[in-house]
C-alpha cells in the first residue's frame, strides 16, 4: 500500500508580518511593569489602582470583594444561631459565595495549563463594574471563560438556548457579548488578532446535555476545560503572545474599578468560608441526630406495640 507523505505544517506567521508592520512583536523587548497610577476614568473621580499588573488579580477576586462588601452589613449571628448551624450568609449573598467558589475551582484548573499558556482573572470590563471571570491566551488563541457553579443541577443546551434544572438562562448570549467586548478592546492595540473564543465552564453539574452545539460558545464542564483548550489548533506565535500578554497585563488597558479594592480579601474570605463550612457541618449533625431520634422513637414504638395491642384486645389491664 503506497504511503502518502504529509508536508509539515509551517509555524504561524506573526501578526506583524501579516499586517505590514502594524503590530510589531515585542518578544524580548517587553516594557517594565507599569507603576501604580492615578486614573480619572470610571465615575469621573480619581482612583488609585493598587495592582502593579493584572496578573496580580486572582480568580474570583471581583466576586469575593462584592461578597465581602455585602457581608459587612450583615449582623453577627447569635450564640444560639451558631449552635443551630445557621449560615453566616444572607440569602442574597449565597449566589455570590457560590460564584466565588466556582471561579476558584476554574482558576485552579487553569493553573495546570502548560507554560506556553497564560491566564488572567477578574478583569474589569465596561462601565458598570462587570468583569471577565478568566482570560486565557496561548498558541491556540484567546479565550474568555465565564464560570457558572451549578453543582448537582442538570444543564441542557440547544444553540443559544440554555436551561439549568428547567430554568432558562442567558448564559450563551452573555458569553458571546463578553468575548466581543474583549476582542474589540484588544484589537485597538493589535488590530489583526483573531477573535476571542467565548467559553462557558460549568462547575460540577449533575449532567450536561448539548442537543445543538452553539455556533460561537464552547459549553463544557470545568473538569474537561484544560483538555479542550490545549487541543486548539495553533493560531498565535510566541512573539504575538508576548505582545498580547503585555497588553492584557497592563492595568491601563482596562477600565478603572468603580470602587476601591477591599483590604485583606483572601484572609477575610477564608475566614467567611470556614464559617460557612462549619455551619453546614453543624446542620448536617443536627439533621443526622434528628433522623436518629426519629428512628429510635419508631423502634421503641415497635417494641411496645405487642403490649399495647394485648392490653386493647383483653379489655385493659387485669
Amino acid at each position: 500500500m503506497p504511503v502518502t507523505s504529509i508536508a509539515p505544517v509551517p509555524p504561524p506567521v506573526s501578526l506583524s508580518e501579516m499586517g505590514g508592520g502594524h503590530c510589531e512583536p515585542v518578544l524580548g523587548l517587553l516594557p517594565p511593569p507599569p507603576q501604580p497610577l492615578d486614573s480619572t476614568r470610571g465615575n469621573g473621580g480619581t482612583m488609585t489602582i493598587h495592582a502593579q499588573t493584572m496578573r496580580q488579580q486572582f480568580a474570583a477576586q471581583a466576586v469575593i470583594e462584592e461578597l465581602l462588601r455585602q457581608h459587612a452589613d450583615t449582623p453577627p449571628r447569635s450564640t444560639f444561631a451558631r449552635f443551630c448551624g445557621d449560615s453566616p450568609l444572607r440569602a442574597d449573598s449565597v449566589s455570590w459565595y457560590l460564584g466565588a467558589k466556582g471561579e476558584i475551582v476554574v482558576g485552579q484548573i487553569l493553573a495546570t495549563l502548560p507554560p506556553e499558556w497564560t491566564s488572567f482573572h477578574a478583569l474589569p470590563i465596561g462601565k458598570k463594574g462587570s468583569d471577565i471571570d478568566h482570560i486565557v491566551i496561548g498558541p491556540g488563541g484567546i479565550f474568555t471563560i465565564n464560570t457558572k457553579h451549578h453543582a448537582g443541577k442538570t444543564v441542557w443546551v440547544a444553540g443559544r438556548g440554555l436551561m439549568v434544572s428547567g430554568q432558562k438562562q442567558p448564559y450563551i448570549r452573555n458569553a458571546e457579548y463578553e468575548a466581543g467586548r474583549v476582542t474589540k478592546l484588544l484589537r485597538e492595540r493589535m488590530p489583526l488578532l483573531p477573535a476571542a473564543q467565548p467559553v462557558l465552564a460549568l462547575v460540577n453539574p449533575k449532567s450536561l446535555t448539548v442537543k445543538v452545539t452553539p455556533e460561537q460558545v464552547k459549553v463544557t464542564t470545568a473538569a474537561a476545560l484544560s483538555r479542550w483548550i490545549v487541543k486548539r489548533p495553533v493560531v498565535l506565535n510566541a512573539g504575538d503572545l508576548a505582545e498580547l500578554a503585555a497588553i492584557i497585563d497592563d492595568p491601563a488597558t482596562w477600565p478603572a474599578p468603580l470602587v476601591p479594592p477591599t483590604e485583606n480579601v483572601l484572609a477575610r474570605f477564608d475566614a467567611l468560608d470556614a464559617e460557612v463550612l462549619a455551619a453546614r457541618s453543624r446542620r448536617r449533625v443536627w439533621s443526622f441526630s434528628g433522623t436518629l431520634a426519629l428512628c429510635a422513637a419508631a423502634f421503641g414504638a415497635w417494641l411496645l406495640l405487642p403490649a399495647v395491642l394485648g392490653t386493647v384486645l383483653t379489655g385493659g389491664p387485669q
